[in-house]
């Protein structure tokens, strides 16, 4: 079964000055929702990052007040909820040497890296580490992300709280109770702006080759897909629904339509999808 819920914009579940969070990883992602937790009463001096680059250490200290350290053990030793926000390659390397820090402090442990099972990370971490997985998108860095949640058995009705309340500074969150599900998450959602982008890019091609000027043909498309975005999102219709209620018959819309359908365009559509979800098992794969 998988459940989705909205989150109100009321007072989450944030670390407060008992509790700290370490991001292991101090990339785009991790700036979102550092930046969601502040703007949302967290404290900054409760929020640790490892981050070994140090230009991004000291843009990090300087643009939010938070603790930086260059390594991953020194932001997690006096963390209890540590986001692991690294990539699925180097995953492996940093958990096991997390492992001793996380056999001492029992933490939450939340992951952003697609493809990285919560058995593979117990595996690296200690078999009874509390793991969540999570799969933001990059929407996420305007607040209008969706994140799909995953936890193990060891997370408990506090840690479900604490990761809902910390992914919901990037947007909404939906549950999954099948981890094998998570690829699918992976492909729909969190590569699924691209696919948007890549209809965009192709949108506003077309029209520069329709003999619209450049700035007109980015603004149509862009206002399109907003609007349309905008339809969808706050409107009770289906897609389907708002979709035939734009395609007049013998009508301009639809001579577009039947154009993207003869050419496969919903199968194209599934087959990249499923391709994506492939790509999230065989990361997995290759980094057990």
């Amino acid at each position: 079964m998988t459940t989705a819920s909205s989150i109100p914009h009321s007072p989450s579940p944030i670390p407060g000055p008992t509790s700290s969070i370490a991001f292991i990883g101090g990339g785009n992602m991790a700036r979102s929702l550092i930046g969601g937790l502040i703007a949302r009463g967290a404290s900054a001096t409760s929020i640790r990052v490892a981050e070994p680059v140090e230009v991004l250490r000291e843009s990090l200290s300087r643009d939010f007040g938070v603790e930086v350290f260059a390594t991953a053990q020194e932001a997690a030793a006096e963390a209890d909820l540590w986001l692991l926000a690294v990539k699925p390659q180097v995953m492996r390397i940093v958990c096991e040497g997390l492992s001793a820090v996380a056999q001492s402090r029992k933490p939450l442990v939340v992951s952003i890296a697609a493809g990285i099972t919560a058995p593979q990370m117990q595996r690296w971490l200690g078999s009874d580490t509390a793991v969540i997985r999570a799969m933001p998108n990059t929407p996420a860095l305007l607040g209008a992300g969706v994140t799909g949640l995953f936890a193990s058995t060891q997370v408990d009705a506090a840690g479900r709280a604490r990761a809902e309340g910390l992914l919901s500074s990037a947007g909404k969150t939906v549950w999954i109770d099948d981890e094998a599900k998570m690829d699918a998450v992976t492909a729909v959602s969190g590569s699924g702006p691209a696919y948007v982008f890549l209809l965009a890019e192709a949108m506003e091609a077309a029209a520069k080759a329709e003999g619209l000027a450049d700035e007109a043909a980015r603004t149509l498309v862009l206002q399109t897909v907003l609007g349309a975005a905008r339809m969808l999102t706050e409107s009770d219709e289906a897609p389907e629904e708002l979709r035939k209620r734009v395609t007049s018959p013998n009508g301009t819309t639809q001579a577009a339509i039947e154009t993207f359908q003869a050419g496969g365009f919903e199968e194209l559509v599934g087959k990249a999808i499923h391709a994506a979800s492939g790509r999230g098992r065989e990361l997995s794969a290759a980094n057990d």
